[in-house]
């Protein structure tokens, strides 16, 4: 203010102007001074029309659909799970019969089952009924009868319409479960840090030269498979089954030599080509490590590491992620098992249909650590409710995704979609919610800001349902508890799954995706070509 009032005086003593024409020059030149001021270092107010953040809340995303055909078509047991043998020592087998844990498992029906990890490596299997017929004794019926027998002593009912044993528990005995599942958990992490297994042998070749002292290469990993399957064609039950390999790990220069050894012996053996991948060393793993494109985008490379051997000697043979986890050694506390983890595997799921895998397998549904779908105490956790919206909304057809940005000022350089990433599918046919031809877009947005996107072409004005998923409680991305469209998912007092309630969206409305969250979003009768016929 002293440098306003100064100014008439300046100017009054050297100018012949008229009063009226010295106020306006002066307040001109007030103005003038008031902003070079307004640069100097001293001033932090931010300036009222150059806001930092302007572009970012100007940018509308426009997206649409591709409806005419589908780009990919995957299994139909697309997410399938995995059960680790450790399960079966010291009489986790049992803990299957548990009527919480049958409830959660068919709620991610249909899917494939896969007995699978590392204590395979450490698994015998005995024949002692009869070694003249079969090298050894009695086939897999004996030891499931004895199973089914210890099962029906213990109290079992027959769910005559599922067709399966349900055992019904009272309280106490879900509470012994529970502190035997927490014994045999602290069991089976000090084996797998010591790195020293008791035995209970099958090959995960990558595994060998570290745990055995030996290795095996491709080839003769391939003339073991065309050996296997000769073994197990004059066996009735096993005339027909299928055979998967060789299920090797990080596709890096040794062990692409082994896949492509194995392939040019026994490709056309196997029903599907499989292989593992692990995001993370559980060890080391931070919270935000997450939410970085980066390691999201590692997995791509891998597949088409792989699908370039496998199409070299057997062109479009399928292929199964048989095996993938967030964090190595076991999992990390809080992390593995949190809502933060679910930004990986929502993307693996994207990704894996993507870009044509046929089956993805979880490790583990139910199992010792943190990187399972259901904790110990037969809680569901939250990428297991992820895995459930999945199964609930997604169908096996791929749609093509189309995006565009628009800024009301033009500005070089794409629009940023790296972290925010968005999958389309036809709605899964067998959810009576919706009408075939309706289409299920799942979204992740990895951004600190909220992000708009406008429907546009064959979306455009379409009714649109909203699962927005998001962390429930004080523990923000680390929590074990999620919610969906503002309301906790948890299993009802009667043992049953809840109803996942959608949260209807006015036609036409644009989509306001919150930062740091995942969702589904169903637009309804799209009457998409490619979505309308099975």
């Amino acid at each position: 203010m002293r440098v306003l009032c100064a100014f008439p005086e300046a100017m009054s003593s050297s100018s012949s102007c008229p009063p009226s024409c010295l106020a306006l020059v002066a307040l001109f030149l007030a103005l003038l001074l008031h902003l070079s001021l307004s640069f100097q270092a001293g001033d932090r107010r931010p300036l009222p029309v150059d806001r930092a953040t302007g572009l970012k809340e100007k940018t509308l995303i426009l997206l649409d659909v591709s409806t005419k055909n589908p780009v990919r078509t995957v299994n139909e047991n697309f997410l399938s799970l995995q059960l680790d043998p450790s399960i079966i020592h010291d009489g986790w087998l049992d803990f299957l019969s548990s009527k919480r844990l049958v409830t959660l498992a068919r709620g991610l029906s249909p899917a494939f089952l896969r007995f699978g990890g590392k204590r395979t490596d450490f698994l015998q299997f005995q024949n002692l009924r009869n070694p003249a017929k079969s090298r050894g004794g009695p086939g897999p019926d004996y030891y499931l009868k004895n199973y089914e027998d210890d099962i029906v002593r213990s109290d079992v009912a027959l769910d005559k319409q599922k067709g399966c044993k349900i055992a019904q528990h009272p309280d106490i005995m879900l509470e012994l479960q529970r502190e035997k599942a927490a014994q045999m958990h602290l069991v089976l992490l000090k084996e797998q840090f010591s790195n020293t297994y008791s035995n209970l042998i099958l090959t995960e070749p990558n595994n060998y030269r570290s745990m055995h002292g030996r290795a095996v290469n491709g080839s003769q990993l391939g003339k073991d498979y065309i050996q296997l399957k000769r073994l197990l064609q004059p066996i009735r039950i096993y005339s027909r089954a299928s055979l998967y390999g060789p299920n090797i790990g990080r596709p890096r220069k040794n062990v692409i030599a082994l896949l492509d050894g194995f392939m040019k012996v026994a490709g056309s053996t196997v029903d599907a080509v499989t292989w593992q991948h692990c995001y993370i060393d559980g060890r080391v793993v931070k919270v935000m490590d997450f939410l970085k494109t980066r390691l999201l985008d590692t997995l791509s490379d891998q597949i088409r590491k792989i699908q370039k051997v496998v199409n070299t000697y057997t062109p479009g043979k399928k292929i199964w992620l048989e095996g993938v986890v967030t964090t190595s050694a076991g999992g990390t506390n809080n992390l593995s098992d949190s809502y933060a983890a679910g930004f990986l595997w929502l993307n693996t799921l994207g990704m894996l249909a993507n870009q044509g895998i046929d089956v993805v397998i979880r490790h583990s549904f139910f199992d010792h650590g943190y990187n399972h779908l259901v904790d110990q105490n037969f809680n569901p956790l939250p990428d297991y409710w992820l895995s459930l919206l999945y199964k609930r909304l997604i169908g096996p057809k791929v749609l093509a995704v189309h995006v565009a940005g628009l800024q009301r000022k033009p500005r070089p350089g794409r629009v940023i979609r790296d972290k925010l990433r968005i999958y389309a599918h036809c709605t899964n046919h067998h959810n009576h919610n919706y009408v075939r031809g309706s289409i299920t877009l799942f979204i992740i947005n990895l951004h600190r800001s909220r992000k708009k996107i406008k429907l546009a072409g064959t979306l455009r004005d379409k009714l649109v349902h909203q699962y927005l998923l998001q962390p429930y409680g004080q523990e923000g991305l680390k929590s074990r508890s999620v919610q969906l469209n503002g309301q906790p998912l948890m299993m009802v007092d009667d043992g049953t799954l809840p109803e996942l309630k959608p949260r209807p969206l006015r036609a036409g409305r644009t989509l306001v995706i919150p930062p740091v969250t995942m969702g589904f979003y169903v637009v309804k009768n799209v009457n998409a070509l490619a979505c309308r016929y099975r």
